[in-house]
């Protein structure tokens, strides 16, 4: 019988000092600890221990060093919640060559759209050689085919290839550990290049600073390997601070969230992350019966980031698991993105959520975020979290669109200088020179505020509705979408198109669970009227089914998507104007699919 490794070490703890990641790997190696892996049963299906895995990857960097590809070339790596996937990715670390981690995530428009999108990056980031478990086997087949791959397939094809008998220069600092693709969707995702000495500089003020690492900690994660926060925070994380970790495929997560929380409890893990779905996801799948089973209380880090925070579903999660011992201080919110490795700031640890209650018709006019008081009245008020302090040796400026600095508690476009910002976009000059400047200044696209030295996140610029001369966050309108009983949490999608007039329209996509063709009526009308009252504009309402709306292949909703996959079903592809006659119809009624999402 199998037994996951300890969670005590003992190593020294170390976090930073490492020149490579492969450096980091040989310390944990001579400790206890590792990765173990779970199914979708909650049985325990593999332990590897850290000196396993890097005995593994040693031993696999020879046969790639006897490929006798150029130094710095790419390695992609289909990053399914697997073992091989680690073995593979440092095995690139030590044979001198660049691992890609790829999108396992064939829901993102079924297999042919899968597929293309993976033979883009495998061309988009000029790969040498290819891999995936043997689940994925053929679809990179078919996305590999007639490209010149020195090799392709899974783990056994790599172990077939003749070894070298040395292995190259250990990585040097400067020398680029992976690429990281996006997960934006308004462009093709771009490959952001992380320098070995950017993401071990993350990597130490996120374990230092953020989570303050402990020994005897323990991780566990359903996180995507191929998301920043799955692979920089949760893969290499643990392995550089010689922690043991737990995994549960993402796609597990999704159908039983309830196994997230009961290896927890059974694990006694300490430290997880998950952007809000997640724990909104959770709480509405428990049952009170539930309760009884876990033991929450060793759970010290419940991390919050990699998309807006909403307070609202992060109160539900630790309201309902209070009496499993949950403590709501563990709330961590970040903030964060790929393009600096991962993580930029943290709220105090032990602090919770923090909210910062606003007037909502003054941020959206004049973009102040005015705090109100507890007894303070607004004719509206939005919430944000506190998503706190920017990581040593990070700046973070607040402009607005003439580029001039904002005073704070001003929104405006936040822009990050860092020691872990990426050296740009891989084999995309101009997609680089648009967000980085000549002195390293990072344009993140993203909006947002300072409060004293607190950071707040608002929104995406790209996102913005600009309605009447009015800036609406597309959030705000989701979430009253999400307040009727017939929607969920991440079932509404807003943006807006252009009208006849040369206005803006704003729209509402709503995943209906409701068949009934009067009732459907109802919600868009409750809809509309509350719309109107709370932001003075009319919003055109669709229903869709349920699993129309589109996500990243990180998993988040994708308001671009949503907005092309509207104009296609209403034949706008060719000219994206709303008629009047559009805007005036009866919304959609299709019959809409009731299975679990």
């Amino acid at each position: 019988m199998q037994h996951p490794t300890p969670t005590n070490n003992s190593l020294p703890l170390k976090t930073a000092g490492y020149q490579s990641l492969a450096e980091a790997l040989d310390y944990a190696a001579t400790g206890t600890t590792g990765c173990n892996f779970y199914n979708g049963r909650g049985d325990l299906t593999c332990v590897l221990p850290y000196s396993d895995l890097r005995n593994q990857a040693v031993a696999l960097a020879h046969r790639l060093h006897g490929l006798g590809l150029e130094r710095g070339s790419t390695v992609a790596l289909v990053a399914d919640t697997h073992p091989h996937f680690l073995v593979l990715f440092f095995a690139c670390q030590y044979a001198g060559l660049v691992p890609v981690p790829l999108p396992a995530a064939v829901h993102l428009g079924g297999r042919e759209a899968f597929v293309a999108h993976l033979r883009a990056m495998l061309v988009d980031c000029r790969a040498q050689a290819a891999f995936a478990p043997e689940s994925f086997e053929s679809f990179l087949a078919e996305a590999a085919d007639g490209l010149d791959l020195r090799v392709c397939g899974p783990l056994s094809v790599f172990e077939a290839l003749p070894a070298a008998d040395e292995l190259p220069e250990p990585p040097r600092s400067d020398e680029l550990a992976y690429l990281q693709y996006t997960s934006g969707s308004t462009r093709f995702p771009r490959g952001t290049m992380i320098t070995q000495k950017a993401v071990l500089t993350n990597l130490t003020g996120i374990l230092q600073f953020g989570v303050q690492i402990r020994r005897g900690d323990r991780f566990m994660s359903w996180l995507p390997y191929y998301h920043d926060m799955g692979l920089v925070g949760l893969i290499l994380g643990p392995v550089v601070s010689q922690l043991s970790v737990d995994y549960l495929g993402t796609r597990e997560f999704a159908m039983r969230p309830r196994l997230w929380l009961n290896l927890m409890s059974r694990n006694r893990s300490t430290i997880s992350f998950s952007p809000p779905f997640g724990y909104a996801l959770c709480a509405r799948r428990l049952r009170d019966s539930d309760l009884d089973r876990f033991d929450l209380s060793s759970w010290r880090v419940a991390g919050v980031g990699a998309e807006m925070i909403r307070a609202g579903w992060l109160r539900r999660f630790a309201e309902t698991l209070a009496p499993a011992g949950f403590p709501a201080s563990a709330f961590l919110p970040c903030y964060g993105m790929a393009e600096c490795s991962l993580a930029v700031s943290f709220a105090p640890l032990g602090q919770g959520l923090e909210v910062d209650r606003l007037d909502a018709d003054l941020l959206a006019h004049d973009r102040i975020a005015r705090p109100l008081g507890p007894t303070d009245k607004a004719i509206r008020d939005s919430e944000f979290v506190n998503c706190g302090r920017p990581l040593p040796e990070y700046e973070v400026e607040i402009r607005a669109a003439d580029g001039s600095l904002v005073p704070e508690r001003h929104c405006g476009v936040i822009f990050l200088r860092g020691p872990s910002v990426m050296s740009g976009y891989a084999n995309n000059p101009e997609a680089s020179q648009a967000a980085l400047s000549d002195d390293g200044w990072l344009n993140t696209g993203d909006v947002g505020y300072r409060a004293g030295d607190s950071l707040f996140i608002t929104g995406r610029a790209k996102d913005l509705l600009i309605i009447n001369g009015r800036n609406i966050w597309p959030q705000d309108l989701e979430y009253i979408a999400e307040q009727q009983p017939e929607v969920r949490p991440e079932d509404a999608s807003a943006f807006s198109i252009p009208g006849e007039d040369g206005s803006e329209v704003a729209v509402l996509v709503v995943q209906c669970r409701e068949r009934d063709a009067f009732r459907q009526a109802s919600l868009v009308e409750r809809l509309k009227q509350r719309i109107q009252t709370e932001f003075g504009i009319a919003c055109l309402i669709e229903l869709v089914p349920l699993h129309t709306l589109p996500r990243t292949s990180s998993g988040k909703l994708s308001r671009s998507g949503a907005r092309l996959d509207f104009l296609k079903r209403n034949g706008l592809e060719d000219r994206p104007v709303l008629t009047q006659e559009l805007v005036n119809r009866t919304p959609h009624t299709e019959a809409v699919d009731d299975r679990e999402s």
